[in-house]
């Protein structure tokens, strides 16, 4: 059964957020203060503490500046918390504290504790953020300086979300569509509207939507650990829910909590469920040989399964109807074909779950040759096991024998197989 992580991003998605929700789970403070604490940085600390965001329970990761370690010049800084409120206040800045270049940010995760994997990861995670911000500016990508992503706490918070991945060892990670609030949002480069430039770019395809909220919820941090991880957008999948965390934002909404959401569990691997279109037309006026073009065609594009069924359709004309079967992504280019190999002017599509179960491809030897099956597991038994038609076809060939013989053998073969003892060692 393998580990699933679920990002629950009601109330949008920061770095800290994160690493609270994280933390809320299970992660060691230690554990975390060990990797983050090897980063060639002085004069911060960092902590954790419970809160409550409108009403529930939640923990806050907090990154702060140690101030003997500031340099006696201050500023004014300006800067926007995790859940999109726009903070400015004077205080000591250390010298390490400017913003920094991806090369200088390169070294600093060279010298971490993270794992190589870990460390590769974070440099990769960070020159998404610099490409980005290249094209918004439409300068070179070295000579990038980040800003916001730049300062010390989204380091921490970056380098942090990958040791607790790391930590977690989630095998697949899925997010839920991401509220993104409202409004407007205050950056180094002047006001924009949420989600910010940055934060835009790094969302790229993932599922968003603004809710009642009018802050910046989603953060550029936010936006790269969602994207970075996230193997799948959509609703809770199906798992056993072993550890829940709530991590805090700075801000506490009264009518919704301020809360990133994530909840670890173990999905059953046997029986996988998953969301798939199904495109449906009928045609009464298309010459027949069509039809095999069409479906050809749809296949070739990623269709996972093309079928016609006669029906009759009014003015009791025979028609057939085309049913199409394929993964949400796909609906457009496939109407696309539709419209272009057959005579149909319109199509109807829905959603829907299908469950399907584990399947593996084995090689089992017969008297005539090789012949693959087809296996189908659920609940950790084989319930289905079904030898490849082309390889018992070819056999049959060569043998002169009847396919029908060739399977027969075939399924023999597999059960003598399935109940021989194990080899002693």
């Amino acid at each position: 059964m393998s580990r699933v992580l679920y990002l629950d991003g009601f109330s949008g998605i920061s770095g800290d957020m994160f690493l609270g929700a994280c933390l809320d789970a299970g992660l060691p403070l230690n554990a975390l203060r060990s990797a983050l604490g090897s980063l060639a940085v002085s004069g911060y600390t960092i902590g954790a503490e419970p809160v409550l965001r409108a009403g529930v329970s939640a923990t806050q990761f907090i990154v702060l500046e140690d101030a003997a370690a500031a340099l006696p010049h201050a500023h004014e800084h300006t800067h926007t918390g995790a859940d999109g409120t726009v903070h400015t206040h004077s205080h000591a800045h250390h010298q390490g504290h400017a913003h920094r270049s991806l090369p200088e940010i390169r070294t600093l995760i060279g010298g971490s504790a993270l794992s190589p994997a870990g460390k590769a990861r974070a440099v990769a995670m960070f020159q998404r953020l610099a490409e980005a911000e290249a094209r918004i500016h439409s300068m070179p990508v070295e000579q990038v300086h980040l800003h916001e992503v730049g300062e010390l706490d989204s380091i921490i918070d970056i380098v942090g979300a990958v040791f607790a991945m790391e930590w977690l060892g989630a095998d697949r990670v899925v997010c839920s569509p991401l509220n993104v609030g409202g409004g407007m949002v205050r950056s180094a480069h002047g006001l924009f509207p949420v989600p910010a430039p940055a934060t835009l770019a790094l969302l790229g395809a993932a599922p968003v939507y603004s809710g009642t909220v009018q802050k910046e919820l989603v953060t550029p941090t936010g936006a790269l650990i969602a994207t970075t991880w996230a193997d799948a957008f959509g609703p809770l999948p199906p798992m056993t829910i072993e550890a829940v965390g709530y991590g805090a934002g700075s801000r506490d909404n009264p009518d919704t909590p301020n809360v990133l959401r994530i909840i670890i569990g173990r999905a059953d691997d046997q029986l996988a469920a998953e969301r798939v279109v199904v495109i449906e037309c009928e045609i009464d006026d298309m010459n027949p040989q069509l039809f095999g073009v069409a479906m050809e065609r749809l296949y070739a594009a990623g269709a996972l399964e093309v079928f016609y069924i006669p029906v009759q359709m009014k003015k009791s004309r025979p028609g057939t109807l085309l049913t199409v079967i394929a993964m949400p992504d796909l609906r457009r280019p496939l109407s696309d074909i539709i419209f272009r190999e057959t005579t149909t002017i319109g199509v109807r599509y829905h959603e829907v779950e299908r469950d399907i179960l584990k399947r593996e491809i084995i090689a089992v030897d017969t008297a005539l040759g090789q012949v693959r099956f087809k296996l189908a597991w659920r609940d950790g038994r084989v319930v289905n096991a079904t030898p490849e038609f082309e390889d018992c076809a070819a056999l049959a060939r060569t043998h002169d024998l009847s396919v029908k013989d060739v399977q027969a053998l075939a399924l023999q073969a597999y059960g003598a197989r399935a109940t021989a003892p194990p080899t002693a060692l």
